[in-house]
């Protein structure tokens, strides 16, 4: 269901008319909350994801909730496996075909989960590295090739951990791919910021979502009910509203002379070291079961996407 309304974003009505967004992973979790920020304000708003009918459904959904709305913009859903470069320069064809260039960009899609890096396959690294390094980057180079040729103007916002800092224990190849992305976002900044191209991220705390709960913590309560880590200096997670307002400043002109920058909202939690280490009094009964959990979550998932 919805997430959000007006009174919940911190920008005036009609903020984001004019501007065009495209967010990757938009049809769930935060992608999908970034997306209805960003429709809420005004903005032509395109989601993407592998499961085609979750991301279709999710468009219907947020366009129903908020098509009556003053100032409101319009939500569309496409299938995309951003793992192929052939389908992202398609999808990508779409987006402009449908009214001109993108205003931004969110690289929000992602995967992980949670494993002993002895137990890594080659094949779990890839269904990770492919999605959040290859893909997001195959993403951005397609929309910034046209920027650039276009001479237009853009932003782009790639959603991050705090573990491109500190590490990722038990999720290293997630943490590998974000420090990538990382890596990324500052050196763009550089290379293309004289050209109206800016780079900047989002380093997200606890926000509970499915996805989160079902692979980060397989076995653990339904989304929202999480509790909070008790690394957390402000003592709770993160509200979705708080992630959304961040998003929809660094993607709007206003924040026209923020580049180059990774902004952790987290409460103050990698401060104190957070992430997964406490997972290493784990035995193998307990690895066992987190690998269970997490399959019949993945096949859940195979089932909803495009064929």
């Amino acid at each position: 269901m919805a997430e959000l309304s007006l009174d919940q974003l911190m920008f005036r009505p009609g903020l984001m008319q004019g501007q065009r967004i495209l967010i990757t992973g938009g049809g769930t979790g935060l992608g999908k909350v970034m997306a209805e920020a960003c429709l809420i304000l005004g903005a032509e708003v395109y989601i993407c994801g592998r499961r085609g009918g979750v991301v279709e459904a999710a468009a219907k959904e947020l366009t129903d909730a908020h098509a009556s709305q003053k100032g409101g913009g319009k939500c569309v859903g496409l299938a995309c496996d951003i793992r192929v470069p052939e389908a992202i320069a398609e999808m990508i064809d779409t987006v402009w075909a449908d009214g001109g260039a993108l205003t931004g960009l969110v690289n929000n899609a992602a995967g992980n989960f949670i494993s002993r890096t002895e137990d890594l396959s080659a094949r779990g690294f890839d269904a990770i590295a492919n999605i959040v390094f290859r893909g997001s980057f195959f993403v951005t180079l397609e929309c910034g090739k046209r920027w650039l040729a276009e001479g237009k103007h853009a932003s782009v916002v790639s959603i991050l951990t705090t573990w491109v800092w500190n590490g990722g224990p038990f999720t290293v190849p997630s943490a590998m791919s974000k420090a990538g992305l990382n890596v990324m976002t500052a050196s763009l900044a550089v290379e293309w910021g004289n050209r109206g191209i800016r780079f900047n991220a989002i380093a997200p705390g606890p926000f509970p979502t499915e996805g989160m709960t079902a692979r980060l913590n397989p076995g653990g309560q339904d989304r929202g009910d999480e509790p909070a880590d008790p690394t957390i200096p402000l003592g709770r997670n993160g509200e979705m509203r708080e992630l959304a307002n961040l998003a929809v400043f660094l993607l709007d002109p206003g924040s026209a002379y923020v580049n180059g920058q990774t902004i952790a909202i987290d409460g103050g939690s990698h401060l104190q070291g957070g992430g997964f280490s406490r997972l290493a009094s784990w035995g193998d009964a307990e690895w066992e079961a987190a690998r269970d959990s997490i399959r019949a979550a993945n096949e859940k998932d195979r089932a909803q996407r495009t064929v």
